[in-house]
Order: structure tokens, then sequence, then C-alpha cells
């Protein structure tokens, strides 16, 4: 298994929303099989929503969320779907955050990807 953590921010600045967050060319083409996201500091009063982009597409047909008061998006009450799981080798992966909680922001998000090399 093949995995590969992305930081959409720094550790203590307050998550804004937007596109291209991140980005980077994928190493090695890859068949991706999960995603995950994290933070330092829990968004609070909604969810915290990131999407994934291959070459300006999403990849998720539900998007990945954190819930409210929660560190890992783990136990998210609505997981994250992957609607296009082969990543092309060199292809360019960007990350959207479209929430970021509506009482306090999260923190110090990363994203995990995880998958085989094809």
């Amino acid at each position: 298994e093949e995995v590969i953590i992305v930081a959409l921010s720094d550790e203590t600045t307050n998550l804004a929303t937007g596109t291209a967050k991140a980005s980077f060319h994928m190493p090695y083409a890859m068949t991706l099989s999960k995603v995950k996201a994290s933070v330092n500091t829990a968004p609070t009063g909604s969810v915290l929503t990131v999407d994934i982009n291959e070459a300006g597409s999403t990849i998720l047909s539900t998007k990945l969320t954190i819930d409210a008061g929660e560190f890992t998006s783990d136990t998210a009450a609505t997981p994250a779907v992957i609607s296009d799981a082969a990543l092309a080798d060199n292809a360019l992966i960007t990350f959207d955050i479209d929430g970021v909680g509506s009482s306090a922001t999260g923190k110090g998000l990363k994203v995990t990807l995880y998958g085989k090399r094809t």
C-alpha cells in the first residue's frame, strides 16, 4: 500500500475555503482505495469539507468531511465516496476546502491518500 499525505494549511492558522489550497503531480499511477482528512483543531458548528480533484475534475462523488467537534474523517456521519480511483502518473492533484466549520474553523488540515501503484 502506498500512502501520500498532503498538508492543506499550516498548524495554527484558521482554515479558509477556496480552490487549489494544495497541489502536486502524482509521482506514479495509483489505484486509490481510501482517503482521510485530519486536523489538529476540530471545526465546530458545522462540518469541514474537502474535495480532491485530478486534472480539474473531482474524484469524489461524496466529498471528504470531518464532523463538527471531530479531529478526523474516520467517523464522519457521511463517509467520502471515491468515484474515480484511477490516478494517472504525473496527473495534477488539487485540493479544495469547501467548508471549514461555522462557529470555529478547523486548523492544521492534512489529507491522506491510500492506494496501490499500478
